[in-house]
């Protein structure tokens, strides 16, 4: 069998800004709600039989306590954030698996059923279904896969490589110092993507680079120097 995660508030997002807003009787928004139903109702439509949906009941996360930085709800629509429940309580009654997150992710909630789902002899793969370049970190061969839907494309590990010039194992330290803006974090001054992807796919993690900077290649020289309190502190 085939799992397909699916990231329910990527999804919500998508169609409250792709569609016209709509109301029930109460007055309550629910385009999106609506959007995000029929797609996955596509889905088993189509054939798929297992699959689990991750949302961000709460946009706020542990993370916050680490970074200050790190995004919040502030700003996002009241019309949209209210569609969360509804969405959850809907997918319930489909008969969906619902994670909705409070203390973690909606991306946590993924790469735990994606590595627990990889474990399982029965299951022949894994569609991790989000564009997000955060989930490029579980992919694992041509058995844990991404899969944007929007786009209709599907990345396997070779196809993270082909990306973003890094193994999987390597996408968190990459975004690390080049920076990701959905999640609030502004990156390391002097770090393209390119100095980023040719440091890591020497060293995977940032705790593998050497000290020892003046042997590295010179076009990662000045981003090492400038980072320097990062890897030394």
């Amino acid at each position: 069998m085939n799992v397909h995660l699916v990231d329910g508030t990527y999804e919500l997002f998508r169609y409250f800004f792709a569609l016209p807003h709509a109301t029930d009787a109460g007055g309550q928004e629910i385009a999106a709600v609506r959007g995000v139903l029929g797609s996955i109702l596509s889905m088993i439509e189509d054939g798929t039989t297992h699959i689990g949906v991750a949302t961000d009941h709460v946009v706020e996360s542990f993370r916050n306590e680490l970074y200050a930085g790190y995004k919040t709800s502030a700003g996002v629509p009241l019309e949209l954030l209210s569609q969360f429940p509804i969405l959850e309580q809907a997918l319930e009654a489909m008969g969906v698996h619902v994670w909705p997150m409070v203390e973690f992710e909606a991306d946590d909630a993924l790469a735990s059923a994606a590595t627990k789902a990889a474990t399982d002899d029965r299951v022949t793969k894994v569609f991790i279904c989000t564009p997000d370049k955060d989930l490029g970190q579980c992919v694992s061969g041509t058995r844990v896969v991404q899969l944007d839907r929007m786009r209709g494309t599907l990345r396997d590990e070779a196809g993270v490589v082909e990306k973003f010039g890094v193994h999987p194992k390597s996408i968190p330290d990459l975004l690390a110092v080049v920076g990701d803006s959905a999640d609030g974090f502004p990156g390391i001054a002097g770090w393209g993507l390119k100095a980023a992807a040719q440091t890591f796919s020497q060293y995977p993690h940032l705790e593998d680079i050497p000290k020892n900077w003046q042997e590295w290649h010179p076009s990662i020289r000045r981003a090492r120097l400038l980072s320097t309190s990062l890897f030394d502190g």
